[in-house]
């Protein structure tokens, strides 16, 4: 079965095919680097990542570009309150990024284009449409995109401007001509750093934030391309003023198919800043394995609301054991996989079902079952290959078993393990049972096999 995903635009499940055959294009929008990376941050960047990575999995050659927005109201605010220049916070934050993603397996993104590196492009696209008259400016120096004359504005969100309009509670002000309207180009203030002014056609400014992705996106991808992804918070108004400003600009589709993932809830509202409800990745790594904080997200779709809990990645700590505990028993086999074998015919068809990784996911503990079961290193090298193609199952097993150990004296334990071993080759069968008993009281469990005796922490 050919992939198929589900298209915001459409709002239905479509038939993948790239522009370019073999070669596949894909901007997701990044991180507003004023502070840490949130679990949020964390979902979209791991559901993106198995994207990328299954797509390549299929075959595809794939340029994906994640942008870093590096000018922004916020970050202006938290430098000025932190007495530094922009750069200097943006550049601490993308290194903070970096290791956060580093930790969670995610793989760089082929381009990571900054903001500030593009304001040229932003220029050029707003002057194209204030030429076609899609763009006007205000009294007040402010760049705005005329929202009632693109034709096509409210289709990603199926909203109509009457629907959006009635919600539209900002008077119209500093010259705009309607209170849809946008703001490409953002004259400068006298209060602000100088480091945000750029000189434009329109005046001493900063780019507005919709116009930074349309630009980027054009510059790198082409004025179409097949993948743009994001958050779905994203979907309204962001990406859809994306749209009316790429489409206004070249008269072209901007992105063939449009993916958001689904928000991470705690208490089952969305996890966000402004309630003051979020926890950063590092929060998380504090008390959990990056492991398994991607297992947690991957094995939920990524379209669905996922709800954030201890006893839920407690729980996804657990499962992981379970596939790592199959692992441990034998060496696994480097295998290259026959998409043919029932196996990886049951997890590609899941993967090509709109990237439906809770149904990959039970493939790969019907694998683990499979190895408990025949000790088999061709198995075992399978249920490790399938792994990869989400991120997972490729420490080192014993290292990751013993992990959960917090505290111990792993070369107590190890010291102790040994001493059992040299009790059952004397024979001394009451010695080595106390061993066990010994180390079970303190919390660690044996497992022997064929391939030796492993050790992890009891729960």
């Amino acid at each position: 079965m050919s992939l198929r995903i589900y298209n915001t635009l459409s709002r239905a499940l479509e038939a993948f095919s790239p522009l370019e055959p073999g070669h596949v294009r894909m901007y997701v929008c990044g991180m507003t680097v004023y502070d840490l990376c949130h679990l949020g941050h964390a979902r979209s960047m791991v559901a993106f990542d198995v994207v990328q990575r299954w797509l390549r999995a299929s075959g595809y050659r794939v340029t994906y570009v994640r942008n870093i927005t590096d000018i922004d109201d916020k970050i202006i605010k938290r430098a000025v309150e932190n007495g530094e220049t922009i750069r200097s916070l943006t550049d601490r934050m993308i290194d903070a990024l970096h290791q956060d993603a580093d930790a969670l397996g995610i793989e760089r993104p082929t381009h990571e284009p900054r903001a500030t590196e593009y304001v040229p492009q932003m220029l050029s696209m707003i002057g194209t449409l204030q030429q076609k008259g899609l763009a006007y400016q205000a009294g007040n120096g402010d760049v705005n995109f005329a929202v009632r004359k693109f034709s096509g504005y409210g289709k990603l969100s199926g909203k109509s401007l009457d629907e959006l309009n009635a919600g539209e509670r900002v008077a119209v002000a500093d010259g705009k001509h309607d209170p849809l309207d946008f703001v490409l180009w953002k004259s400068s203030k006298p209060e602000e750093p100088a480091d945000v002014k750029w000189a434009s056609p329109f005046g001493e400014g900063r780019p507005g934030w919709h116009i930074e992705c349309s630009a980027m996106g054009c510059e790198m991808l082409g004025e179409s391309f097949d993948i743009h992804g994001g958050g779905a918070d994203l979907q309204f108004p962001h990406h859809e003023n994306e749209i009316a400003q790429s489409e206004g600009a070249t008269g072209k589709p901007f992105a063939q198919t449009w993916m958001h993932n689904g928000f991470i809830n705690v208490d089952n509202e969305k996890m966000s800043k402004s309630l003051g409800n979020f926890f950063t990745i590092r929060d998380v790594l504090q008390a959990y394995d990056a492991e398994t904080v991607r297992f947690f997200v991957v094995r939920s779709h990524y379209r669905s609301p996922l709800n954030y809990s201890d006893v839920h990645l407690d729980d996804a700590r657990n499962a992981l054991k379970r596939l790592y505990t199959a692992l441990s028993l034998v060496e696994p086999a480097a295998v290259q996989i026959d998409w043919a074998s029932p196996y990886a015919a049951r997890f590609q068809a899941a993967m090509n079902e709109d990237f439906g990784t809770p149904e990959a996911v039970a493939v790969l503990f019907d694998l683990a079952g499979e190895v408990n079961r025949s000790k088999s290193p061709e198995v075992a090298g399978l249920l490790k290959a399938l792994g990869a193609c989400l991120g997972l199952l490729q420490d080192d097993p014993q290292k990751f078993l013993q992990a959960g150990a917090a505290g111990v004296d792993v070369a107590a334990i190890e010291a102790q393990i040994a001493a059992r071993a040299t009790a059952k080759a004397e024979k001394n069968w009451a010695e080595a049972d106390r061993i066990r008993k010994a180390l079970l009281e303190q919390g660690i469990v044996l497992k022997d096999s064929p391939a030796g005796t492993t050790w992890e922490a009891a729960q």
